[in-house]
């Protein structure tokens, strides 16, 4: 039986599907990336914002068609959106067969025998090795699920619930056998990794952790995402910048700037607290590499304090921003928030953050013109070797070409000079 999987949302998520994948496969079922041949069509949802969600619905529409028009037996819906609402995409989509939410996948190799009349599965049925979706040089590691956070915009804790970790044997395990498989980047995810560890241990272990996986022969890259304001500390950072395969790369999604709205989103992390922490890492590392993320809109958000959020980001340059409108979600409390700002006022506000943001970040890669770093190399074209230094993270930033030479190959670290900077990309040449 062939399955066809397609995954949508973060790379949180993506973790499950590789999951999934490993898990039925010990089961017999092969892979495809053809969903015309798929006998199972999985689709991983994703229910974070609307547009997420619609997203979602629309992916299994599509799949649904292939009951039809190709192999499709069996139509299979996962993941958050299903967590949240099952009663109403049963009713809504007659189409999906089977439906499991974000702890059940260990129920799929049983239902999939059902609906296709083969032998229920014997033995223990459990999720651990995965099938990588990643290429085979790099992949996440997860260090936990859910979050203990509580932001008023937030859906996840109704998804995904508490913080979960990981125990660090767990991890230190399934990180060696990611290496062994051929990984040479790790980048470790989660709702909040530098919580890690708080539910398990009582304390943050993150640091810990990334000095495990440093000592860990074999890798190249290490490299963390989603960290939260107040569990970011002057010792993380010194953590990052001296371990030789952790990468001084901080993505610290911020969200605002201002205290008051901070209080209204229930962030901790305040105005004062981030400005000494970027303060320290401008005046000692300032070859860090920063990304954030930012919301415009959020309930109550004045023009003096949307302004007072773009006054931040030039006084406090980033290397990389995201940013997006604040979006009411069902069951959150900014949802029933008075003083909702007016879409156009919202997308106003987002359109003048990332306009003022391409030149900043132009800027901060002018600064590396000239300078040597390393460059992993994942496309390769006819004229171009196409890839990422430590300062692009896998999926979310840019990449950094050079002209191809013979003995180029996908996987591999080239030692590179930059030569012209944009605002997402770079160019580059081999040393």
């Amino acid at each position: 039986m062939k399955i066809g999987v397609i995954s949508l949302g973060c790379a949180k998520n993506q973790v499950d599907t590789e999951r999934m994948l490993g898990l039925l496969g010990r089961f017999g079922y092969t892979f495809t990336p053809n969903a015309q041949e798929a006998q199972v069509l999985i689709v991983n949802t994703c229910g974070f914002i609307d547009p997420a969600k619609e997203e979602s619905i629309n992916t299994i529409l599509e799949m649904a068609q292939y009951k039809q028009t190709g192999a499709c037996q069996v139509l299979v819906a996962t993941g958050c959106l299903t967590e949240r609402y099952r009663q109403e995409l049963q009713e809504a989509l007659p189409e999906i067969d089977i439906m499991l939410g974000v702890r059940e996948y260990e129920r799929l190799p049983g239902l999939l025998a059902r609906k296709l009349n083969l032998p229920q599965p014997e033995g223990s049925v459990q999720l651990f090795e995965r099938l990588l979706t990643t290429p085979a040089y790099r992949a996440y590691l997860r260090t936990g699920d859910g979050c203990n956070n509580r932001c008023t915009y937030c859906a996840i804790p109704l998804i995904r619930g508490n913080l979960s970790s990981e125990p660090m044997e767990s991890l230190l395990k399934e990180a060696r056998r990611l290496r062994d498989g051929g990984v040479t980047e790790l980048t470790l995810i989660a709702q909040d990794t530098s919580g890690y560890g708080k539910d398990l241990y009582g304390k943050p272990m993150l640091i810990p952790l990334l000095k495990e996986l440093n000592a860990m022969e074999g890798l190249t890259w290490v490299r963390v995402l989603y960290t939260y304001p107040d569990t970011v500390n002057e010792e993380l950072l010194d953590t990052l910048m001296e371990g030789e395969k952790l990468i001084p790369y901080l993505d610290i999604p911020l969200q605002h700037i201002d205290d008051d709205i901070l209080k209204r989103m229930h962030r901790r992390g305040s105005e004062a607290y981030v400005r000494g922490l970027l303060d320290y890492l401008y005046k000692n590392y300032p070859d860090f590499t920063l990304r954030t993320t930012m919301m415009v809109g959020f309930p109550g958000e004045t023009e003096a304090q949307y302004q007072r959020l773009l006054a931040f980001l030039r006084d406090y340059p980033f290397d990389r921003v995201g940013a997006f409108a604040f979006s009411p979600e069902e069951g959150t409390a900014a949802a029933l928030m008075g003083d909702q700002v007016p879409d156009e006022v919202k997308q106003r506000r987002l359109r003048e953050l990332m306009e003022q943001q391409g030149p900043i970040s132009k800027k901060r890669n002018e600064r590396w013109l000239g300078r040597e770093s390393e460059l992993l190399i994942e496309e390769l074209t006819p004229t171009r070797a196409i890839g990422r230094t430590p300062r692009e993270a896998p999926d979310v930033d840019g990449t950094v070409s050079i002209p191809r030479k013979s003995y180029h190959a996908i996987g591999e670290y080239e030692p590179i000079r930059f030569t012209q900077a944009g605002r997402y990309d770079m160019k580059g040449e081999s040393l």
